[in-house]
């Protein structure tokens, strides 16, 4: 009897400790949006990726699409791949974070955009594509 009761024990504690983190992650969701005025555009998510580990990626992933300085101008299917060194048009909120990393995370299968994060792309490797992104449209320092 007393193993039958261990072995209903583990698998509860471990959707114990499931549910607790998910609640936790929850908690921090709702606290992070709770800070942030919801109309500017500090509430929406900004990349804190590192541009550097962006690039690597980028170099094996995003290179043949988007070209190695970011131009674009492929046409995958209809619409060409945007060019990411305009610094107007990356300006745009539209064009945010946020939008950055919904294409990336669930592609655009109309522009023949990859759904990265089904192809193995990790979130904390989307900021870092993010960051590196961000990278083309930065003013040039001399």
């Amino acid at each position: 009897m007393a193993r039958r009761m261990v072995g209903w024990i583990v698998p509860l504690l471990g959707i114990g400790l499931a549910l607790h983190a998910l609640a936790d992650s929850t908690d921090a969701v709702k606290r992070d949006s709770a800070l942030a005025k919801p109309d500017s555009v500090a509430a929406k998510r900004t990349s804190r990726g590192n541009a550097v580990l962006g690039k690597k990626i980028f170099t094996v992933k995003c290179v043949a699409c988007h070209r190695a300085d970011g131009s674009g101008g492929i046409k995958v299917t209809v619409t060409p791949t945007p060019d990411w060194r305009d610094a107007k048009r990356m300006a745009d909120p539209k064009y945010g974070d946020d939008y950055l990393r919904d294409c990336i995370t669930n592609g655009r299968p109309k522009s023949g955009m990859v759904p990265w994060s089904r192809q193995g792309v990790k979130p904390a490797d989307i900021e870092n594509l993010i960051a590196y992104i961000r990278t083309f449209s930065a003013p040039k320092t001399k």
